[in-house]
C-alpha cells in the first residue's frame, strides 16, 4: 500500500508516484486526495457540494467555480456519480453535479494500490488447456463491459475510453500471438470456424458462454446488453441487432437460442442462451456425450396415435379477436423459463424444466382455433403431437377407455425418448370435454363416463403444454373446466378482420379483374376457414377458363355455394379452416 501512504502523506502531490498517470491538474489530484482520506476513514461517498467547500470554502461562493474539476475527473474515469438519478456525463451540466453524491472509482482504486494501471499480459506461450484459453477470453469480455458503459457514460474520446481501448488492444493481440504458438487444437477456435463466425458473433457467443461459466444475474443474456457490447455508437447497435433476430446465422444454425419475457414497461425482451449440445462440447470437449435422444419425427413413423407437426405460423400470422389476442399475448409471457423459476422459488411448482399449461380454445368451426395453437407453439419454439379426439371412439371396438390412458403414454413415451417438451394438441375434444351422463344410463352411457373419467384424471397429472380444441363450451363438465388454466374464446371475424383476411388469403400472383373488390367481399359473414375454401374453389373455377381472370363475381358464387352448404363436409386444411 506504499503508493496510497506516498500519495497521502507527500506534501506536494505531484512529487507522488501516481501523479503521472492520473494525467489532470494539481487542484485534481488534491480533489483525488481528499476523497481517499475520507475513504480510509470509512466514508465511501461524499456530497459533492460537501467536498468542494472544504476545499474552497472561504471563497463566497466561489466552490462553485470548481466544478468543471470534478467533471473532468469523472471524464478522466477517476470518480463515479452514485446519484440513483445518474444520466449520462455527456448531458449532464456542471451545475447539476452540485448535489450529487461521488465517490473514487475502482480504476483509482487500484491504481493506488499497485502505482499503476498497466494490464498484466499473459506470456507468449501455448496455451495448455481451453480453461487458459478461456481466462483471457473471459478477460476481454470484462473489458468490452467496461469499455460499453464508459462509452454510455462519457463521450468516445474520453481518457477513460481511450485507456480501456489501449488494454483491450493489448490483450488481443496477445490472445492472438499465443493462439498461434499453440500446437493443440483450441476447442472453441475450431468451433468458430466450422461455424464460419464473424468476429461479432463470436463475441456474443463468449460473452454468452462466459455467463454459462460464472453464473452471474443473467445480465449477458440480455438482448440490448450484447449488442450494446458489440457496438460503438447508435447506428452500431442499429446495425448490429440484427445478429440477434430471427433469421441471423447465429440463431438460425441453432447456435443460440433464446427466452422472452415481459420487461418492467410492458415490452417483451429476449434472453440468449447457448444451445445445450453446443455447450456440452465446450464445456467438456474431452468427453462425449452419451444420449439416448431421438428424433421425435423418427419416432412418431413407428405409432399410429399422433401426428407430427412442425409449426410454419407465429401468432404475428394469424389474425384474431383484440381480446383473444391480448388473452394469448399475456399467456406467452407466463411461460417464460424465468417465470417458472420463479414458480418454484415460491413453492407454486416442483420443477422448472417444464412450463406447464392446460388450455381450451373454443368458438365455431372455422375461426382459426388449430392454426392459432400451432402457432403459439411456434412462437415457443416447439413441435406439436396433434390427436384427432373424434377417432378415440373408432380406433378398437370397445377399448375406448384403454385408448384414452395410450394417447397420454405414448405421448410421455415420445417426448422422454427424444429428449424434448413437444406442445400436445387435441383436436375436436368435445367428447372428452361435454357433461357427464347421471343416472344408470345405457352401457355406452357408462363407457363414455368411464373414458372421460380417465381423460380428467391425465389431465390432472398431465406435466407440459396441453390445447384442446372444441366447438362448444356451453355443456363442458366443470371438473374439467376447473383443471384447464385457460379459457379462450374464438369468435367469428368482424368485418375489419374478414378484409384482412381476405387481404391475407388471397393468391399473390393470381391476375384480378379491375374492378376486383375486397371491401364488397366482407360484407359476406365467414370465417376464417370459410375464406380459405371459398379462395381455393374459385382458383379451380377461374383456373378452366380459357381467359383466366379472379372477378369478385367468381368468388360471390363460392361464397353462395358455401352458404348454401352445397360443399360444406369437403376436406379441411390446416389453420382457420380447421377450426
Amino acid at each position: 500500500m506504499k503508493y496510497l501512504i506516498e500519495f497521502l502523506q507527500k506534501e506536494d502531490v505531484t512529487k507522488t508516484e501516481i501523479y503521472e498517470h492520473l494525467k489532470c491538474s494539481e487542484d485534481e489530484a488534491k480533489i483525488l486526495r481528499s476523497m481517499t482520506r475520507r475513504y480510509i476513514e470509512g466514508s465511501e461517498e461524499v456530497g459533492v457540494i460537501d467536498l468542494l467547500m472544504e476545499l474552497y470554502g472561504d471563497e463566497a461562493y466561489g466552490y462553485v467555480l470548481h466544478l468543471d474539476k470534478i467533471k473532468n475527473l469523472f471524464e478522466l474515469g477517476w470518480l463515479m456519480q452514485n446519484s440513483f438519478h445518474a444520466i449520462k456525463l455527456g448531458e449532464l451540466s456542471s451545475l447539476e453535479l452540485l448535489h450529487t453524491s461521488v465517490s473514487l472509482s475502482v480504476s483509482f482504486l487500484k491504481l493506488l494500490e499497485n502505482g499503476n494501471l498497466d494490464l498484466v499480459l499473459p506470456e507468449v506461450t501455448p496455451y495448455t488447456d481451453h480453461l487458459e484459453y478461456l481466462q483471457d477470453q473471459f478477460l476481454r469480455i470484462d473489458l468490452y463491459t467496461k469499455m460499453g458503459s464508459a462509452r454510455h457514460n462519457f463521450n468516445a474520446a474520453s481518457p477513460s475510453v481511450s485507456r480501456l481501448q489501449n488494454k483491450l488492444g493489448l490483450l488481443e493481440k496477445r490472445i492472438e500471438e499465443r493462439v498461434a504458438v499453440t500446437k493443440e487444437p483450441i476447442v472453441i477456435e475450431e468451433f468458430f470456424k466450422e461455424k464460419e463466425l464473424e468476429p461479432k458473433e463470436q463475441l456474443i457467443f463468449l460473452a454468452l458462454l462466459k455467463e454459462e461459466y460464472a453464473g452471474g444475474d443473467g445480465n449477458l443474456r440480455d438482448m440490448n446488453t450484447l449488442i450494446d457490447l458489440i457496438s460503438f455508437d447508435e447506428y452500431d447497435r442499429f446495425k448490429n441487432r440484427a445478429l440477434l433476430e430471427e433469421g441471423a446465422k447465429l440463431v438460425s444454425d441453432e447456435i443460440i437460442d433464446y427466452d422472452e419475457m415481459l420487461n418492467p414497461f410492458g415490452g417483451i425482451t429476449r434472453s440468449f442462451f447457448i444451445n445445450e449440445e453446443i455447450l456440452h462440447d465446450i464445456i467438456h470437449p474431452q468427453k462425449k456425450k452419451k444420449t439416448t435422444k431421438l428424433k421425435l419425427d423418427m419416432l412418431v413413423k413407428d405409432q399410429e396415435i399422433f401426428e407430427l407437426i412442425d409449426p410454419k405460423t407465429t401468432l404475428d400470422d394469424v389474425v384474431l379477436h383484440p381480446q383473444t389476442r391480448e388473452i394469448l399475448d399475456r399467456l406467452l409471457q407466463q411461460m417464460d423459463k424465468r417465470v417458472a423459476q420463479r414458480l418454484k422459488a415460491w413453492g407454486i411448482k416442483s420443477k422448472t424444466k417444464s412450463i406447464d399449461a392446460r388450455i381450451i380454445f373454443y368458438g365455431p368451426p372455422g375461426t382459426g382455433k388449430t392454426m392459432t395453437a400451432l402457432s403459439l407453439a411456434k412462437s415457443l419454439k416447439k413441435q406439436v403431437l396433434s390427436f384427432d379426439c373424434s377417432k378415440i371412439l373408432s380406433m378398437y371396438v370397445g377399448e375406448s377407455e384403454k385408448n384414452v390412458r395410450k394417447i397420454f403414454d405414448t405421448f410421455k413415451e415420445l417426448a422422454g425418448k427424444s429428449k424434448s417438451e413437444p406442445v400436445l394438441l387435441l383436436n375436436e375434444a368435445d367428447q372428452f370435454l361435454s357433461s357427464r351422463s347421471t343416472g344408470h344410463g345405457s352401457s355406452a352411457d357408462k363407457m363414455h363416463n368411464q373414458m372421460q373419467n380417465i381423460f380428467l384424471e391425465q389431465i390432472e397429472q398431465f406435466e407440459g403444454i396441453l390445447i384442446a380444441t372444441t366447438n362448444l363450451l356451453e355443456n363442458l363438465d366443470t371438473a374439467f373446466s376447473r383443471r384447464f388454466n385457460y379459457k379462450i374464446a374464438f369468435k367469428k371475424p368482424n368485418r375489419e378482420q374478414r378484409v384482412e383476411l381476405w387481404k391475407m388469403l388471397l393468391p399473390e400472383n393470381a391476375p384480378y379483374a379491375k374492378d376486383f373488390d375486397i371491401e364488397k367481399l366482407a360484407e359476406f359473414n365467414l370465417t376464417g376457414g370459410q375464406i380459405n375454401l371459398i379462395i381455393k374453389n374459385t382458383a379451380y373455377r377461374v383456373a378452366v377458363k380459357d381467359e383466366p381472370l379472379f372477378t369478385t363475381d367468381d368468388f360471390i358464387a363460392e361464397i353462395k355455394k358455401e352458404q348454401g352448404g352445397s360443399f360444406e363436409s369437403d376436406g379441411k386444411s390446416m389453420g382457420f379452416l380447421n377450426g
